[in-house]
């Protein structure tokens, strides 16, 4: 289902190979512990990717105008998805125990991806502003209790799906639609760790829209970083066994030893 570059073998520090692979919230505070730092920057690169969303849509909220909703969730959503998806890659990265360089590794994801996230960016961001849009007009719409559900339905699998695309961009070399399929057959294939993955972005989202324009400023902190580590440690289990990661970064690594080594021989030989 996807196909894999160089991208896997960076040198840089890591964890032993032979160390084993801790679980649940001890796997968090492991690689939190190991890769707070890198997490912390890819986040703060989300977010300041993502200001032009939250200002266009701020402005759309205070002035009730639709004309900038579309503008904002579709320009601002292209604008944030190339370091949303940079902030998958550290993720899956570290969930993988992948020894490297932030910011060589990073920086290397962002241009290789940027092309491929822009299009997910534009449809996911367009349909957060519609989403963020109703949110702060339901009672201006005469809210019923039917339609407050299926907002928070509708907001539930957007972000599900999102879940699963972003990370693919990182992961696959596939077009827009086979990574929105793959993403629908994830989230129902495997629904109760989609659900748990599901639950953290929408208690987290759910918080700074509530509380809004006061939890702008804990952007700044905790910004993507803090909801997407745990939900991609949620899921990586159904990502993993799908694009069969490890196995083909393993296999990679294998290749690219044995070529060094047949190339040294050579040289010696000469």
């Amino acid at each position: 289902m996807g196909f894999f570059s160089d991208r896997f073998n960076r040198p840089g520090p890591g964890v032993s190979p032979d160390e084993p692979r801790k679980k649940g919230l001890l796997r968090l505070f492991e690689i939190l512990g190991r890769d707070f730092g890198s997490f912390f920057k890819a986040g703060f690169l989300a977010f300041l990717g993502s200001i032009p969303f939250i200002l266009g849509m701020g402005v759309a909220v205070l002035s009730h105008a639709v004309l900038f909703v579309l503008i904002a969730g579709i320009v601002g959503g292209m604008i944030a998805a190339p370091q949303i998806v940079g902030m998958a890659d550290t993720v899956l990265r570290s969930l993988r125990d992948e020894p490297g360089f932030w910011w060589a590794t990073y920086r290397r994801s962002w241009k290789r991806n940027l092309k491929a996230s822009l299009l997910p960016g534009a449809v996911f961001g367009l349909v957060f502003g519609v989403q963020i849009f109703t949110f702060f007009h339901l009672t201006s719409l005469g809210t019923s209790v039917v339609t407050l559900i299926m907002a928070i339905v509708s907001v539930m699998l957007s972000l599900g799906l999102a879940g699963y695309v972003f990370p693919q961009v990182a992961l696959v070399e596939l077009p827009f639609g086979g990574i929105l399929k793959n993403a629908a057959l994830l989230f129902l294939g495997y629904l109760p760790r989609s659900a748990g993955a599901m639950a953290v972005n929408l208690v987290y989202w759910g918080l700074i829209l509530l509380f809004f324009p006061a939890t702008f400023y804990l952007l700044f902190l905790t910004n993507f970083w803090l909801p997407m580590v745990p939900a991609l440690l949620i899921i990586y289990q159904p990502l993993d066994k799908s694009f069969d990661i490890e196995k083909t970064i393993k296999q990679m690594r294998e290749d690219q030893l044995q070529n060094a080594l047949n190339q040294n021989q050579n040289g010696d030989e000469q």
